[in-house]
């Protein structure tokens, strides 16, 4: 098979195009849920392939605890890859196990420690107001399907003006109804599973930001205003020195870190096409189409090696 079965662990690098692409011409919400499509496949793919090629290189080994018939000289002739391989893989496979066992744990040590600091919130109410010099706003998730609550500080809001807070609201409630915190999740873990999956992330979360600020627009009636209050919820923070629990990890925040001024100017610019695809015809469905090709044909590709790899080592050495 050669190179073939390295295929999905190289595959990833055509993530950082895609996610170009995506979040320039499609609208926000196709973006956010392609990108999230993408990072899931591909990081499967990954594993798959790790953990293949760790049973290939290990399966000649004495003592492994494989079936006896997987140690088939007929897989050496087959597949033709040494130990170094397989013990390199399963390697890799334990830090990826680490590195998402980190990432999980911190997700929730965050999700904890907001929750901890609701307790003194009366319950009821969607919009929790905490006393704190330091300007934030993000939105926490419920548990088990519970509505979530939006989290601002006293600082955030004393900064902003009355329209300006409405349109923070909408757009924490944007990120709570359209679950936007498991995109952000799921393309987190993907990047710990593959490290060419990363631009996904950075792509999805810039996505969900528009998506959220394209809803409160609607909300509110006034584009300008969504800018607005953008720009000065970023000064705000910015101003602050002081960091705050602004942007949790794994949480959606309306002062988050990133491409602000981008945010602004797609706002103050025309509307993006509400549909799934633009026309095909327009620049951006060009761009939509190369995306989806790509997509298409790197998840293809990844699963093909995998899938491929799996039936040699069962034709070689059936169960």
């Amino acid at each position: 098979m050669g190179v073939f079965v390295f295929l999905p662990l190289v595959l990833p690098l055509t993530a950082l195009p895609i996610a170009r692409l995506a979040e320039l011409h499609l609208h926000p919400r196709s973006a956010a849920r392609l990108l999230t499509g993408i990072g899931a496949v591909m990081a499967v793919c990954s594993t798959l392939c790790l953990g293949l090629l760790g049973v290939i290189g290990t399966a000649q080994i004495p003592g492994n605890p494989l079936p006896d018939s997987w140690s088939n000289p007929a897989v050496r002739d087959v597949v033709p890859f040494h130990e170094i391989v397989g013990f390199t893989a399963i390697a890799l496979l334990g830090v990826i196990a680490v590195a998402c066992a980190v990432t999980v744990g911190r997700h929730l040590r965050v999700r904890s420690r907001a929750r901890q600091a609701l307790a003194a919130v009366p319950p009821g109410r969607d919009i929790a107001v905490l006393p704190d010099e330091a300007p934030y706003a993000y939105a926490l998730p419920g548990r088990s399907g519970r509505c979530g609550r939006i989290v601002v500080s006293t600082a955030m809001l004393a900064g902003l003006a009355d329209d300006e807070c409405r349109a923070l609201v909408a757009h924490e409630r944007a990120h709570l109804a359209h679950r936007h915190h498991r995109i952000l999740f799921a393309t987190q873990l993907a990047g710990r599973v593959n490290p060419f999956l990363r631009p996904l992330r950075r792509a999805a979360a810039y996505s969900t930001e528009r998506w959220a600020d394209e809803e409160a627009a609607q909300a509110v009636g006034d584009r300008r205003l969504t800018a607005r209050a953008v720009a000065n919820a970023a000064l705000l923070s910015h101003r602050s020195g002081r960091p705050g629990p602004a942007a949790p990890a794994g949480l959606a925040a309306f002062a988050a870190p990133g491409p602000v001024p981008r945010r602004v100017a797609a706002l103050l610019g025309p509307v993006p096409a509400a549909g799934v695809w633009p026309p095909a015809h327009s620049p951006a469905g060009l761009a939509a189409m190369v995306a989806a090709a790509g997509t298409a044909a790197s998840a293809l590709s990844a699963l093909n090696a995998a899938v491929a790899l799996l039936l040699v080592l069962k034709a070689a050495t059936p169960l």
